[in-house]
């Protein structure tokens, strides 16, 4: 399975996608672990206290983890993960 990658998390990761080892049945946290795991300099950027950073949105197929039942939702066959820190510009 991929995650998308945007701004300075392809920066830290080196690619805007990353592929790791989950399944079909495998969580989202699990696909994060896995992510962290590839690329540990993700961690810090990531993560706060052990959990995901309030200002990191975590999306499955487009829509926000958070919404749901975050990191514990199911992943399926094809399922799109991305991962977005706050950004601005104008």
């Amino acid at each position: 399975m991929n995650w998308k990658l945007f701004a300075d998390l392809a920066e830290i990761a080196g690619d805007r996608t990353v592929s790791v080892d989950v399944d079909p049945g495998d969580t989202v946290g699990d696909a994060l672990d896995a992510l962290l795991a590839a690329h540990p300099d993700l961690r810090d950027r990531i993560m706060e206290d052990g959990e995901v950073a309030d200002h990191i949105n975590v999306l499955r197929n487009g829509r926000n983890v958070h919404h749901g039942d975050g990191l514990a939702e199911t992943l399926e066959a094809g399922d799109e993960l991305a991962l977005f820190p706050p950004v601005s510009g104008g």
